[in-house]
Formats: structure tokens, sequence, C-alpha cells
């Protein structure tokens, strides 16, 4: 049976992990025509990656290296494609202080991972780091439990209105992904957790 536990606030428990209320209170489904993937080149960090991820995407650097800009094939050339950033995270490699050096660029301007177009198009059979494929969810490694949070910014807003024009969920959004790193038992329990909050505590609709 899922648990809300009350912590610094009210989450749900699902085996080791505490997910944020947001997953099931939120309304969220990506407008890439209104944000043209800016969280791809908006911030002071690149994207965390794990050891093994960072061996992934050095083998299959080969693939996609055509298609990375100019400047970031010279950042990877002198820094590598991850490093250990302020809070001591290996992310990936940035140009210009904001940039993922795997962020390339289509028409009017939308922006693409090199490493997801590789795979979409058969190169490869990596698709991208989890914690990009998860994102806006964040994950934050405990000694005992895995925290699993929404981060709020305004380029997202354009998400949260069209998810509430659509009824979809945050989580029903993320379904994929959320599968991918914990699994699909876990994530049928994530939906009956997130059905059996709003059912109590209502259909929040988050603005």
């Amino acid at each position: 049976m899922p648990k809300f536990e009350e912590t610094e606030e009210f989450m749900l428990q699902i085996d080791n992990t505490l997910v944020s209320l947001d997953s099931a209170e939120r309304f969220f489904c990506c407008d890439l025509n209104s944000c043209l993937g800016e969280c791809c080149i908006e911030g002071d960090a690149g994207a965390p990656i794990t050891e093994d991820e960072r061996r992934e995407i050095e083998r299959i650097l080969p693939v996609i290296w055509d298609d990375l800009l100019p400047a970031a094939q010279e950042e990877i050339k002198r820094s590598g494609v991850a490093y250990i950033d302020e809070e001591g995270d290996l992310v990936t490699s940035i140009v210009d202080g904001r940039n993922c050096v795997f962020t390339t660029y289509g028409k009017g301007g939308m922006c693409h991972c090199a490493i997801e177009k590789a795979c979409r198009e058969g190169k490869i059979d990596f698709l991208k780091p989890i914690s990009c494929h998860l994102y806006p969810l964040r994950l934050t490694e405990y000694p005992t439990f895995t925290a699993v949070n929404y981060h709020r910014w305004k380029i997202c807003k354009c998400a949260e209105i069209l998810g509430r024009s659509k009824g979809i969920r945050l989580y029903k959004f993320l379904e994929g992904p959320l599968v991918r790193r914990f699994g699909r038992e876990w994530y049928d329990e994530l939906c009956l957790a997130c059905e059996e909050y709003l059912k109590q505590y209502g259909n929040s609709d988050q603005q």
C-alpha cells in the first residue's frame, strides 16, 4: 500500500524513494514549439551523469562527432565529455558557461540533443543520460533513500499549460524515463500512489 510520508513536505513513499507530490499534482507536457528546448542550454552546469554514462558517451562519441558544434568539439578535446562541478557532481561539459556540448540546433533555433538524435536515427542504442530523460524531475541520492523532486522554473511554464490542456499529469508524461530508472513494478506502484493521493486529497490543479 502506498504511503504518504510527512518529511519536510508531504511526499509519496515507494520502496526506498520519496517522491514529491508535484508528480501527482502538476500537469506537464513538453511544448518544444514554445520553449525550443531551452533546458539544454540554460543553467550554470551540465547534465548530471554517472561514470557508466560517461563511458557510454565516450564510446558513441565518434558517431555523433560531426553533429556537434565546433566550439563543443574543441571543449571536448580540451576537457573531455564531462567534469566535476562545484557541488562535486559529474556533469556533461558545457560551452560558453551554459550550453551542453551535445546541444545542436535545428530550424528556428530549436535545440536538439545530438545523442538522442543519433539514437532515434538508429545509429546508437543509448538514448541519453537518465537525468536528461527524467527532466524536469531531479534525483537526489541519500544514504538510505532517493528523493524525486520537480524542478520548477519559468522555462517549463508552457509545458505546465500544455499538460493541463491535455489533462496529462507529470507522472504520466514521464512514464518512459521513470520505468527506465526504477522499473515497471515501481512505476505501477507510483501510479497507484498518485491515484490514491488525488482521490483522498482532491484533484489539485496546480498553477
